[in-house]
């Protein structure tokens, strides 16, 4: 398209060099100053030929917002979390990968008289014994039965190692220690002593390293 438009100044151009050399042949009067001028209008129409359009200005520009508009992200300084991501009840809890040994199925398990009722019972882990506590009861939270998707995440520490029993496991995912919070209105009482912190998202993390600690919680056995 520029192409076609220069071939099209510089015919112009030419036809007005081909008058000029017609009036000095017939030996007529020139008028060099209406020469220069119709040659400083080609010289502009050919710069204008290199300029955008109203649609191209336009398109430029938005363009320019929107690169403006994505400005980058301050890196975070604070640092990550890596949590699993599990149910109880109708909300989300996450713990430190870091303090979770494994998570194992809710299979067979052996309830233990005389113990809290936050205890729910003994599994057998190849061979090994371990407590788990029905983190709902510990926490004062309704009850809820039992299902297929519940799993028992076994956490540890040097000196002690039980189970939680959870509903479901979600996910393993990574929390920006700059977005936790420090509780809700609603997470009073037992479940507040171990907050870490809430997202955003109102996933609650918990403290592991003081539910390790807690001396009101059972620890496991050896068989």
């Amino acid at each position: 398209m520029i192409a076609d438009f220069l071939d099209s100044q510089s015919s112009i151009i030419n036809q007005q060099s081909t008058l000029c050399v017609e009036v000095v042949m017939n030996k007529t009067k020139i008028d060099w100053e209406e020469i220069h001028h119709q040659l400083e209008e080609s010289k502009s129409a050919i710069e204008r030929g290199f300029a955008p359009g109203r649609d191209e200005k336009n398109r430029i520009l938005k363009t320019r917002a929107e690169l403006l508009a994505k400005r980058p992200e301050e890196p975070r300084t604070g640092g990550f979390l890596e949590v699993v991501e599990f149910l109880i009840g109708p909300e989300q809890y996450g713990i430190e990968t870091r303090y979770v040994r494994e998570v194992y199925p809710l299979k067979d398990f052996t309830q233990v008289p005389g113990v809290p009722s936050f205890v729910f019972g003994l599994i057998n882990v190849r061979g090994q014994i371990i407590s788990v506590i029905d983190i709902r009861k510990f926490f004062e939270m309704p009850e809820k039965g039992l299902s297929d998707l519940n799993r028992v995440i076994v956490i540890h520490d040097e000196h002690m190692e039980f189970g939680i029993l959870a509903d479901a496991i979600l996910r393993v995912r990574t929390v920006p220690l700059d977005e936790l919070q420090p509780s809700l209105p609603t997470l009073t009482g037992v479940r507040e002593e171990f907050l870490r912190g809430v997202t955003r998202e109102r996933l609650v993390v918990l403290d592991a390293g003081k539910l390790l600690t807690d001396k009101n919680i059972v620890v496991h056995e050896e068989a």
